[in-house]
C-alpha cells in the first residue's frame, strides 16, 4: 500500500514534519535544549543567591553567619528583601569592637597589676594569630640574610 500525499498539504514539506512512524528530531532537540537550559538558569540562579555568603565569607564570623541565615530565610519566603539586606551586610564591614575595649581592658588591669583570669583562659583573636604568623614568617625569611651578614661580620 502506497502512502498517498493529503491532497490539502503543501507540495513541498517542511523537513520538521516526520514522517509516521519515524523519529521526531526537532521535538528530541528540543527536549535536550530545554533540559540543559533548566539545569544552567539553575545554577546560575543558586550562583547568584550564594553571592552575598562567598562575599562575606572574608569577613568577620558573625556577620557571615547573619548573611547565610538572611540567604537561607530568603531562599526559602521568597522575600527578596532579605536577600538585598544580607548583599548590604556582606559588603559592609563591620569594625571589630569587642577587640578594641578587650584590649583597653587588658591594659588597664596590667597598670594596675591585676592578673586576670579571662586574659589567661582567652584564646587569642584571629588578627593576633595572623601577626604572629607575619613576624614568624619574616623571621625565617630573615634567618638566611642574618647568616650572610654574620660570616661577612667574622671575615672581616
Amino acid at each position: 500500500m502506497s502512502q498517498a500525499i493529503n491532497s490539502i498539504a503543501s507540495d513541498p514539506l517542511p523537513s520538521f514534519i516526520a514522517a509516521p512512524g519515524d523519529t521526531d528530531v526537532l521535538m528530541v532537540a528540543m527536549a535536550i535544549f530545554s533540559g540543559i537550559a533548566v539545569l544552567a538558569f539553575g545554577i546560575l540562579y543558586l550562583r547568584l543567591h550564594t553571592l552575598p555568603e562567598r562575599l562575606a565569607h572574608k569577613s568577620q564570623k558573625i556577620q557571615f553567619e547573619i548573611v547565610a541565615v538572611l540567604g537561607l530565610i530568603s531562599l526559602f519566603t521568597h522575600m527578596h528583601i532579605f536577600w538585598i539586606v544580607g548583599l548590604l551586610l556582606a559588603l559592609i564591614e563591620i569594625p571589630d569592637f569587642g577587640g578594641m575595649l578587650r584590649r583597653i581592658a587588658m591594659s588597664v588591669e596590667k597598670i594596675a597589676g591585676i592578673k586576670s583570669p579571662a586574659a589567661t583562659d582567652q584564646k587569642p583573636h584571629a588578627h593576633e594569630i595572623r601577626t604572629r604568623e607575619a613576624a614568624a614568617v619574616q623571621e625565617v625569611s630573615l634567618q638566611p640574610h642574618a647568616r650572610d651578614l654574620a660570616e661577612e661580620v667574622d671575615r672581616a
